[in-house]
């Protein structure tokens, strides 16, 4: 039986929040209808933050108010703190992705909070999407380096994970912002991970920064991670990290898994079809290679 891989398409979100070109709501919409005609089946596609800090996220609400309701896709909102999980649950969210930070430096510059003071929000307001009956996962950004304060610990993103699972995420989430990860610590921060949230899922969001992202997925994959966030076509980039490029791209990964393998559930000449509408929706090219290359066989 060939492993089943699920890859989280963050296009909409993280890809195109730090993007020059801001989309109109109905080509946001058109983008999304694309990735689920291409069989993606999860996908992050809001941001509910200040759209004074996020412009690109100001219509969040109602991105969330037109996706279409098809069976078996679900629509996972960002928050960053109790304000963000009151509108993603009031805007009919399926899933919750709130965001801890794993060092100060940047917590400071993307949300005003340090690590521990992420942690006991997550702590306080999961019960919030709880009584609701809505899913609420955590991604600990630069869980493999800061770009103000450097390495990053591997006891410490393993203690917020801890304090993550103990509040009740349904999922834990390991972010490279800046791009740093290396295949090797990729394993030994999983492994500690692991360690301290027993049978709690991981999922692993690599950006390509410096070239590591496919290797870095490798690593994950043999650590048992199964979930992979994507953005198709590699866009995006976080708005208050310094030069944190794009995700890694979606057709490059299911390229990948595919020839190695496993299975996803999408159609990768779609996934190519829609990078390539995407890049003329931007106005500019996508860092995604399968696009250029094509598929092999062809």
């Amino acid at each position: 039986m060939r492993r089943k891989i699920e890859l989280v398409e963050v296009g909409p979100r993280d890809g195109l929040q730090n993007d020059p070109t801001l989309l109109d709501t109905a080509i946001k919409l058109e983008f999304i209808d694309r990735l689920i005609d291409a069989g993606v089946k999860r996908m992050e596609v809001a941001s509910f933050v200040n759209p004074k800090l996020v412009p690109a996220m100001a219509d969040s609400d109602a991105i969330m108010a037109a996706v279409p309701r098809k069976a078996g896709v679900k629509y996972i909102g960002l928050a960053l703190n109790e304000r963000g999980v009151r509108r993603a649950l009031d805007a009919g969210c399926d899933e919750i992705n709130f965001v801890m930070v794993a060092s100060a430096g940047f917590g400071q510059q993307n949300q005003k909070a340090t690590p521990d003071e992420t942690a006991v929000l997550f702590e306080r307001i999961a019960i919030l999407a709880h009584d609701e009956g809505v899913p609420i996962a955590a991604t600990i950004s630069v869980a493999f380096g800061d770009p103000f304060d450097g390495e990053v610990p591997i006891a410490r993103v393993a203690e917020l994970a801890g304090r993550a699972a103990s509040a009740g995420a349904c999922e834990i989430a390991l972010g490279d912002t800046i791009g740093v990860a290396d295949p090797w610590d990729v394993t030994a921060r999983l492994a500690a991970v692991k360690a301290a949230v027993g049978d709690v899922p991981l999922r692993v969001h690599f950006h390509n920064t410096r070239n590591t992202a496919l290797a870095n997925i490798h690593a994950a994959l043999n650590a048992g991670v199964s979930t992979i966030d994507a953005a198709c076509g590699g866009i995006g980039g976080c708005p208050f990290a310094p030069a944190a490029t794009g995700n890694v791209p979606s057709e490059d990964v299911l390229y990948m898994l595919h020839r190695g393998g496993f299975e996803t559930g999408i159609n990768l000449g779609k996934m190519i079809e829609t990078s390539k509408w995407l890049a003329k929706a931007l106005g500019h090219e996508v860092p995604a290679l399968l696009p250029k290359a094509g598929p092999f066989p062809a």
